[in-house]
């Protein structure tokens, strides 16, 4: 298993660098980046981050001026203020030696500061993870909790009108985004439309500070609780059937004929010999599912009910061009995923003694 783990190990390294230097190649191809936005405001036109611009800019474009060194919305200002600029935002230097200097960088985990907020990246994904942190761990246990039961269940009583209804429940909400579920949960019971029965925005009240322990708690779970449910109505539809199927297919394997033969009672059959099997293949969703749920997934929750987390920065840093948030929370993200597959693999021979990963090539 060391060695196993040791090659895994080595090869994230490629997978690092690869990925980083697949998303920096389309980064510098996107227009309207850092520079060209400071130019565009200098100018007066407000440009946004998608490089829309002013009539008049375009036909300052159209004179064909050189003075802007290739940049929209660039012409007419001073040659010197524009390197000024571009020295700022560390694009005096060409491509390929912003690349390695990032990386060396990285190695040390200095991902540099943001260009839009006099923090740095580390600071933060600091400040926004307790937010992601809650909405994920929260959904993660909920999810696996309602999934896991209710499949064994389902595959417990395949085919009768349980199984059925069950398996209505579980379309629709795989059907419904969870995005229009949080819309549809705000307008009942968030004093959209019914009733006003939780909160609209935010983790805590703006008293937070003055309450008690108990009341602190009882408001974080107050504010919690339409997220939360937004997000495992999309998230437990998909588990609930793969683990339904995945212990229907062990469940009429010949050695579970042989273990009812033996006399075993159905709760021993199932929990002694199934359960292991079949979990593995649960278990090798998590890393993606726990990815998914505190920093992708979370994005359009954080969104609708202004919640200051990590999907939110990665959205508007990829907004805003700023670039350093971009690539310090993409090589963050990626590290973590890397380390979690690594993890659902040990997890492999947890549950089942019988694997073997040394025998096998990464």
């Amino acid at each position: 298993m060391g060695a196993y783990v040791l090659r895994r190990l080595l090869l994230m390294i490629p997978t690092l660098f690869g990925i980083l230097l697949l998303n920096f190649l389309i980064i510098q191809l996107a227009p309207g980046g850092p520079v060209e936005q400071t130019l565009a405001h200098l100018q007066g036109l407000g440009v946004d981050a998608s490089n829309r611009i002013g009539a008049g800019a375009q036909s300052d474009m159209a004179a064909g001026s050189s003075d802007g060194k290739g940049y929209r919305g660039a012409q007419g200002l001073d040659p010197a203020l524009i390197a000024e600029i571009e020295q700022m935002y560390g694009f005096d230097k060409p491509p390929h030696e912003r690349f390695l200097k990032m990386l060396g960088d990285y190695l040390t985990f200095d991902f540099g500061r943001s260009f839009y907020s006099d923090k740095t990246v580390v600071e933060l994904i600091i400040e926004k993870m307790p937010v992601s942190i809650s909405l994920g761990l929260w959904t993660t246990l909920l999810t696996y909790l309602i999934s896991v039961p209710l499949g064994i269940r389902k595959a417990v009583k395949d085919g009768t009108p349980f199984d059925v209804w069950s398996s209505s429940f579980v379309i629709i909400g795989y059907a419904i985004p969870n995005f229009l579920f949080a819309i549809l949960l705000i307008v009942l019971f968030a004093g959209g439309t019914y009733f006003e029965w939780f909160p609209l925005r935010g983790l805590t009240s703006p008293n937070f500070d003055e309450m008690t322990l108990w009341q602190q708690i009882g408001d974080y779970f107050w504010h919690i609780t339409l997220p939360v449910l937004a997000s495992v109505v999309s998230s437990f539809a998909t588990l609930t059937m793969l683990t339904k199927n995945a212990f229907l297919d062990e469940i009429h394997k010949q050695y579970v004929l042989t273990a009812r033969a033996k006399g075993l009672n159905e709760r021993g059959v199932l929990y002694g010999h199934v359960f292991r099997n079949a979990m593995l293949l649960i278990i090798a969703g998590m890393p993606a599912a726990l990815i998914g749920i505190f920093f992708t997934g979370s994005m359009l929750i954080e969104v609708i009910f202004s919640l200051d987390g990590l999907g939110l920065l990665g959205y508007e840093a990829v907004i805003n061009r700023d670039y350093p948030v971009i690539f310090g929370t993409l090589y963050i993200f990626t590290l973590v995923g890397l380390i979690l597959k690594l993890v659902s693999d040990l997890t492999y021979t947890f549950v089942d003694p019988r694997i073997d990963f040394d025998s096998r090539e990464v």
